[in-house]
């Protein structure tokens, strides 16, 4: 991949934990040209749930939602605004789907991109090695934080990573 190709643009998302009532409290991205994000949701009262090993993973308290959270539509309009038209793709979709829409659901927005899996960029082969490039480019960027815009920045590094790699087949 040459310098100037553009490289993929990715999201990641912190939650309140996991399971059907868990909702996104922390959302970050990293643009096509390298710019990145991040932005801290507000949870609207109905939204209870919390688990506190989630938080000991994000490092994320409710006071620090309560006090520099965005309500949900602020997000979503931001989240629009920077990844509009755009294929974004995540190392977690099956969770992050769920939290984007939860968070699109209650501001009642629509999205206006595209959320993809990481893994669909992949074949076989590749798809093997994500974990281990991930991992890498987490030591590589020097990340000393756990928040949603650096693991964004990590994911999209090891995805250029791997369209790097000899004998890749995209799809």
């Amino acid at each position: 991949m040459s310098p100037a190709e553009p490289l993929h643009c990715t999201i990641d998302i912190e939650a309140s934990g996991f399971g059907r009532q868990s909702y996104p409290i922390e959302v970050g991205w990293a643009l096509a040209d390298g710019r990145t994000g991040c932005v801290l949701v507000r949870p609207p009262a109905h939204w209870t749930h919390w688990d506190e090993s989630a938080e000991r993973v994000h490092g994320i308290t409710r006071e620090t939602l309560r006090q520099h959270g965005r309500d949900p539509i602020d997000v979503a309009l931001r989240l629009n605004a920077e990844l509009g038209g755009q294929t974004v793709y995540s190392d977690a979709w099956g969770h992050d789907f769920a939290w984007i829409s939860r968070l699109f659901d209650e501001a009642e927005l629509p999205r206006h991109f595209k959320l993809e899996p990481a893994a669909s960029l992949f074949g076989e082969t590749l798809l093997g090695q994500l974990d281990e490039v991930h991992t890498a480019a987490f030591t590589e960027l020097a990340v000393a934080r756990h928040r949603a815009s650096n693991d964004a920045r990590a994911l999209q590094r090891a995805l250029q990573a791997l369209e790097q790699r000899p004998g890749r087949r995209m799809r």
